[in-house]
């Protein structure tokens, strides 16, 4: 097991959080949606505290806590008064050592996912676009392609052995990653680790799996109808550079999506929205589920909303016609600094949070092994030069990529 440190004594708060080596790329063929199902079942209680009582000790301490998955982890948190370290220790420890596997338990959280799949995805617009609608597009492989919300029918014949197998699997100690960050004594806060963590039973942790697949060689398109969308709309995905092996080009791309879509005076908004009117809404950026937040392979979207009276064909030839004039010229110096400025103010103003930083070092360590690039990315990000953007809009250019088209149903339009 990993353990990471992080002493702020500019803040009065502790955070917790352990990452597990575990996502929805991992999860097995025939029970798609199971990393997540997993999740839940985390939170249900364990062989020393019933149900609820982990919400009960957090909340009546003044903390906060969740948890959430990826695409290649899951993680568990939570933030509390300074004075609460040991009882936050506790409770993430309890819930790994023994949590309470139970067909009751299984049976009830697969209902409240499904439940939170309608909500999310198939009772709003758009749902699910397009991180679960664009990458069967994209890719090929089961565990890039497939919907890591879940199926119904697979989410409903998961068992209580599927959860135990899959709990001994990958929920051992080794496949974990403990940051604990806030107003802490180092020495004391590792005591406490050990403490807590360290009577967990040992077990094998699994082998990585590399979810590496050719880059697509043209363009695939695909359409779908969305009953409840008001308007057309698309997705593009293209093929990212590995952050672990080229994070220069990496976050070439990263500033390519803000030069494109942040902000009004970004590429796609001034050509799109205020000059020709093609959309309503666009945006592009780096990482399917956020920059820097997966393995490779990862996905560069760019999506837009636009009136049923365009023709998608000719939005996605003005889209063409900008990545190629940065492909040639890259953006200028003044366009750029205002993209890393904009990254900048965010990244400080998330980091100002003990959770988020605590989330975001955690996350680096666990999929990179480099925390230090959480702390690193302001300067990487200046150090951007408008050839790495330049270079990064020929690369979309020269590849494949994934075209998702969502069409409005016929109901639908007639209601406009």
């Amino acid at each position: 097991m990993r353990v990471l440190v992080v002493p702020d004594p500019a803040t009065p708060v502790v955070g917790v959080a352990v990452h597990v080596d575990v996502g929805f790329r991992s999860e097995p063929e025939g029970r798609t949606g199971f990393a997540h199902l997993f999740e839940h079942l985390m939170f249900q209680g364990s062989e020393s505290l019933e149900k609820l009582a982990h919400f009960r000790h957090v909340q009546g301490s003044g903390g906060v806590f969740n948890g959430s998955t990826h695409q290649d982890y899951t993680d568990y948190f939570e933030v509390l008064p300074a004075a609460a370290l040991e009882r936050a220790l506790f409770l993430e420890a309890d819930r790994f050592r023994a949590p309470k596997l139970t067909d009751e338990n299984l049976r009830n959280q697969v209902d409240v996912v499904k439940e939170e799949i309608r909500l999310n995805v198939l009772n709003r617009p758009y749902g699910g676009f397009p991180w679960i609608l664009l990458p069967p597009v994209l890719y090929d492989t089961f565990p890039n392609a497939h919907n890591g919300y879940g199926d119904f029918s697979e989410l409903e014949q998961a068992s209580v052995e599927d959860a135990a197998a899959f709990f001994d699997t990958y929920y051992s100690p080794g496949n974990l990653q403990v940051t604990v960050a806030g107003y802490l004594d180092v020495d004391e806060a590792l005591r406490l680790v050990e403490k807590h963590f360290g009577d967990i039973p040992a077990r094998p942790a699994p082998v990585r799996r590399s979810f590496a697949e050719p880059l697509p060689t043209g363009e695939r398109r695909q359409v779908v109808t969305d009953a409840h969308a008001p308007l057309p709309a698309f997705a593009l995905g293209y093929r990212l550079p590995d952050p672990g092996a080229d994070l220069d080009g990496y976050l070439g791309h990263a500033l390519l999506g803000s030069v494109l879509g942040a902000g009004e005076a970004a590429r796609l908004q001034r050509r799109l929205v205020h000059v020709d009117g093609l959309v309503t809404d666009v945006s592009a950026g780096a990482g399917l589920m956020g920059p820097l937040d997966a393995r490779d392979p990862d996905t560069f979207t760019i999506t837009a909303v636009h009136p049923a009276n365009v023709d998608p064909d000719r939005v996605l030839a003005a889209v063409d016609e900008e990545l190629d004039k940065l492909a040639a010229e890259g953006p200028s110096t003044d366009e750029l600094a205002r993209q890393v400025a904009r990254w900048s103010a965010g990244l400080h103003q998330e980091n100002d949070r003990v959770m988020y930083r605590m989330l975001g070092l955690g996350a680096r360590e666990l999929l990179y092994g480099r925390a230090e690039i959480a702390v690193e990315l302001p300067d990487r990000l200046a150090a951007v030069t408008p050839e790495h953007v330049r270079a990064a809009a020929e690369a979309l250019r020269s590849s494949g990529r994934g075209v998702l088209l969502v069409e409005p149903t016929a109901a639908q339009e007639g209601t406009k």
